[in-house]
């Protein structure tokens, strides 16, 4: 018999821009502050955790996930996975431990994604493979290759100009989204919508935070640090963004037309995890679950034009789920690129009240293991807020694969 999978809740990370108040953190320091948190709130045994499924995309090999519950004082009998499917990571965590729990192999699962653009390591081509640059000073690069044929660091920013020229979106049509993004961000963080999902990895007891934050004076990183630095935060939004400033933004590609630092997502730190359970496992233990994971869909297309399969997995989950656009009460998008809010708009016509309510990653960015768990929590509360049904949460990964989920507020 299929078990019902529920979703307890979860937590992320304040979000981080790159090299800014995460830069010395590395992602098992942020993964563990959520698994602690996470755990300690909706685990009251940590021991019958089943599985912890961690996303991740940059942090260079290794079950990160396991080192992240280790740090976090989890017991050693969890046994954990971690998964990379660059920006769909953490969804399709969250996927599979739905699966395991529907299957019976499986009553309570942690799922979602860690990451550090901060910290993540430096790689280099091996001599021998063919694809190495004869230059050595070449050999270094940060971007994982996603498709055959030639290499090139930019390969993301590449595809959404390449998407954005293809299907006649201007910079101003994706500016609007853009400006919308921070706006929105902005008022929810005005009005703490989202403070009680927060973790602050740089106030965690566990760990010192002075020595973390890297802030430090000499011979003061050790203790609680509580005085030594200030709160972590969503530092991406920009409450006073105009149009004004977005026009004077140079195109981020040479030659381009379209992308720039205002319509593209920053590089970020962050984690995001939730629980999830078994009918079986809420029965015996009392509880009356919220959120029912209720399915998903995956969808593959161009890799040279990824941005289009946020709209293609979302199509299909619809279609997976037998629902029209008119039930989905709240739709979470990940926007990697303005040119993905576009191409969502024109698809589903009519939702743009629905869609992204808090913002999206143009304001928060993009942790991309992460990203998938933080779209989660934000749609729950979008649910909540709106008193609403049905969820949607969809993202458009390197390698041109898109992933989506359907939530039920129950």
């Amino acid at each position: 018999m299929l078990q019902h999978v529920w979703i307890l809740g979860g937590f992320r990370t304040c979000i981080g821009v790159k090299d800014k108040q995460y830069r010395r953190v590395p992602a098992e320091t942020l993964g563990a502050a959520v698994l602690r948190k996470t755990a300690g709130t909706y685990c009251p045994d940590p021991s019958a955790v089943d599985l912890i499924c961690g996303g991740n995309a940059c942090a260079g090999g290794g079950n990160i996930t396991r080192l992240a519950a280790l740090l976090a004082g989890l017991p050693e009998s969890v046994p954990c996975v971690t998964s990379d499917l660059q920006c769909a990571s953490a969804l399709d965590c969250i996927t599979s431990a739905a699966a395991r729990i529907e299957a019976g192999l499986a009553d309570l699962v942690l799922a979602g994604g860690l990451e550090s653009a901060s910290t993540q390591p430096l790689r280099a081509w091996n001599p021998n493979h063919p694809a190495c640059p004869e230059d050595p000073d070449r050999r270094r690069y940060m971007t994982a290759r996603f498709t055959p044929g030639p290499y090139s660091e930019q390969a993301m920013l590449l595809g959404a100009e390449r998407t954005a020229a293809a299907e006649h979106i201007s910079r101003k049509e994706a500016d609007f989204y853009a400006l919308r993004s921070h706006q929105l961000a902005a008022d929810a963080a005005a009005r703490g919508i989202l403070r009680d999902l927060l973790v602050d990895p740089l106030s965690d007891p566990a760990y010192p935070a002075c020595s973390l934050s890297g802030d430090a004076p000499s011979g003061r990183g050790t203790g609680s640090g509580s005085a030594c630095h200030r709160a972590a935060r969503d530092e991406g939004i920009r409450p006073g963004i105009s149009q004004r400033f977005l026009d004077r933004l140079p195109c981020l590609l040479p030659g381009g037309a379209f992308l720039t630092a205002g319509n593209s997502c920053l590089m970020n730190d962050g984690a995001a995890f939730l629980v999830l359970c078994s009918d079986r496992y809420a029965r015996a233990h009392g509880l009356h679950p919220e959120f029912r994971f209720r399915c998903a869909a995956a969808a593959g297309s161009d890799p040279d034009m990824s941005p289009r399969t946020a709209v293609l997995a979302a199509q299909k989950l619809l279609r997976t789920a037998d629902l029209s656009p008119d039930r989905i009460s709240a739709f979470e998008v990940n926007e990697a690129f303005a040119v993905i809010d576009v191409l969502f708009q024109r698809a589903f016509p009519g939702t743009l009240d629905r869609c992204s309510i808090y913002g999206g990653a143009l304001a928060y960015g993009h942790p991309y293991g992460a990203s998938g768990g933080i779209l989660a929590l934000h749609l729950m509360r979008a649910l909540q807020e709106r008193d609403g049904r049905f969820g949607l949460a969809s993202i458009a990964a390197a390698g041109g694969i898109g992933e989506a989920v359907l939530i039920e507020r129950c």
